[in-house]
């Protein structure tokens, strides 16, 4: 059984930081790119950032460029996101996605498993 459980989330002030886990377990972790997607209310689905199978590569949307990083750690199975000078923007349900193919890293669409989430909250 495939699973996918992010911890971290919380309420924080802007101009604070966060650190999101991804535990990964069921299936073979080195074999998929994984990303980190979030949803706010009324909003789509968005990818802002992915890692490649070996961790060499990264992509950030625009958006947390420079104050978002992506990391995965083999071992553990386990993915991370460390979230610096959050801004009330970045308020949103955070999910963590496995893609087994990494044809096309933003599509939601093309990630094979999903995590429930972890909501983070920015207040200004």
């Amino acid at each position: 059984q495939v699973q996918l459980v992010e911890s971290g989330g919380g309420l924080v002030q802007d101009g604070g930081s966060l650190s999101l886990s991804c535990a990964v377990s069921g299936l073979n972790f080195g074999k998929y790119v994984m990303g980190w997607f979030r949803q706010a209310p009324e909003k789509e689905r968005e990818l802002i950032a992915a890692i490649s199978w070996s961790g060499s590569t990264t992509h950030y949307d625009d958006s947390v460029k420079g104050r978002f990083a992506i990391t995965r750690d083999g071992a553990k199975g386990a993915v991370y996101l460390q979230m610096n000078n959050l801004k009330p923007e970045d308020t949103a349900m955070y999910f963590c996605a496995a893609d087994m193919y990494g044809t096309s890293w933003t599509n939601p669409r093309m990630y094979n498993y999903w995590g429930q989430g972890t909501q983070v909250t920015v207040s200004s």
